[in-house]
């Protein structure tokens, strides 16, 4: 989750400025880049528990010790809460200690692998001298919500509270949930409309191939992806499938309307949070937030908003794509490749809309309420997920073979398609993997998965 926003000064004039502010991000094809984010499971190699954040084996030395790696380190009052570096890139922690490096705007997938395999290598190096280990899976597959320390961080305390008001699942997604996922630009209103239709209806396709999260408390959960499954009951104000996208008129105000009646979690002044939780930005634009009466809001408060919404993809200066499991590094790799190939490239795109103009609001709603459980054997249209999927995967491969971006060897990003495309064609998740070897070799405990999925 993101950092807070710095007060931009002037109180917002206006809805056209927060159009604007979206609007904004439109870029020529030339400049669009790619930003991958992914989390990861903390724990101790002594015993498996999650990191707290003190202590010789906690989430602070990790921290520390990345900072003596070039790393510059970012506070919240007394605590290092993230990180920084030159490139642009940042890490940062998730509520139960998850581990997030959003990484830097790059040209290519080439370059997000060697980002990636940078980024664990630091972090390995840096847990290794502490014992540590961290782990990629899509949900805490053994420790309880009362056993995962919370970390120190202002705004996580205002969502503890308030999370149980408007869903059952939301501290789990809060503490025990990671992904990974990936931000693209548009270069218009139009093409933000396209892209993002296309995606939300695909959302759940990528949920499916990403599957990795099949247990919860030490057992099966019933299903194939536990992370999917939280989502559909965290809170139903700011998450979900967003069907206004597929209306006549759908544009940059038609989701600033949207956000404007999110509810509110906070106001960020001078270092502090200010609990907003449930209040109106409308009425923040009026004077009238009973938490922070007579004040209006700057357009640092309004990128703050943007953050607390979280739709399957979500709309900032970019595209968001939200649906997938955190696993190992193949994987890290194949789902920016997935939406580059499909996103970048017009024919793929064009294709990609022509798989799912004709799906209703209702199938939507099906299909991302079945794969948590069915995963690619859920249907849309007459067709399971996964006939779809290898169409998908058929787009995005065609779609980055014709951006042509070869690396050094000469292969184009479609290499990174190999893991999900594995799945695809198998009909067989990673989650469907754990579930078996938890059935045999590992004797139906799931401890050796903090081994076979460890960075």
């Amino acid at each position: 989750m993101s950092a807070p926003a710095k007060p931009s000064g002037e109180p917002i004039a206006g809805k056209h400025q927060l159009v604007e502010y979206l609007e904004s991000g439109c870029k020529p094809k030339d400049a669009w880049r790619i930003g991958t984010e992914h989390e990861k499971f903390g724990f101790s190699l002594d015993d498996l528990r999650p990191l707290p954040y003190g202590g010789d084996k906690g989430i602070k030395a990790m921290l520390d010790g990345l900072v003596g790696l070039g790393w510059e380190p970012v506070f919240e009052g007394d605590n290092v809460i993230a990180l920084h570096d030159y490139c642009g890139a940042a890490i940062s922690l998730e509520p139960g200690g998850q581990l997030e490096l959003s990484g830097g705007l790059l040209e290519n997938i080439h370059q997000t692998a060697a980002e990636v395999t940078h980024h664990l290598a630091q972090v390995k190096h840096v847990a290794q001298r502490l014992g540590i280990g961290f782990l990629g899976v899509g949900f805490q597959p053994k420790w309880s919500k009362e056993d995962t320390p919370w970390m120190p961080k202002g705004r996580y305390v205002i969502m503890r509270r308030y999370m149980p008001e408007v869903g059952t699942k939301g501290l789990d997604m809060m503490l025990r949930t990671c992904t990974v996922q990936v931000n693209l630009d548009f270069a218009s209103e139009a093409d933000m409309v396209k892209k993002l239709r296309v995606s939300l209806a695909l959302q759940p396709v990528a949920t499916a191939l990403f599957a990795a999260s099949p247990f919860v408390d030490g057992k099966p959960s019933g299903f194939i992806t536990a992370r999917g499954d939280v989502w559909t009951d965290t809170d139903r104000y700011r998450t979900g499938g967003l069907p206004f996208a597929f209306d006549r008129g759908m544009g940059f105000e038609r989701y600033v309307d949207w956000m404007l009646d999110v509810p509110m979690y906070f106001v960020y002044r001078d270092g502090k949070y200010i609990d907003a939780a449930g209040q109106s930005f409308r009425d923040f634009m009026n004077g009238k937030l009973p938490a922070f009466p007579g004040e209006l809001p700057t357009m640092g408060d309004w990128a703050d908003h943007l953050t607390t919404a979280f739709p399957d993809v979500r709309i900032k200066k970019f595209l968001e794509m939200r649906g997938a499991d955190a696993g190992p590094w193949r994987r890290l790799c194949a789902l920016p490749a997935l939406w580059t190939g499909l996103l970048y490239d017009d024919a793929a795109l064009d294709g990609a809309w022509e798989l799912v103009k004709d799906w209703g609001p209702e199938e939507r709603e099906a299909l991302r309420a079945t794969v948590p459980a069915r995963g690619l054997a859920a249907t849309i249209g007459g067709r399971s997920v996964r006939e779809v999927a290898l169409d998908v995967l058929s787009l995005a491969s065609a779609g980055l073979k014709a951006r042509a971006r070869l690396n050094d060897s000469g292969r184009d990003e479609s290499i990174y398609l190999d893991p999900i495309e594995a799945v695809a064609r198998s009909g067989r998740t990673a989650a469907e993997d754990m579930l078996e070897a938890y059935d045999t070799r590992w004797q139906r405990s799931v401890d050796p998965i903090f081994k076979e999925y460890a960075y």
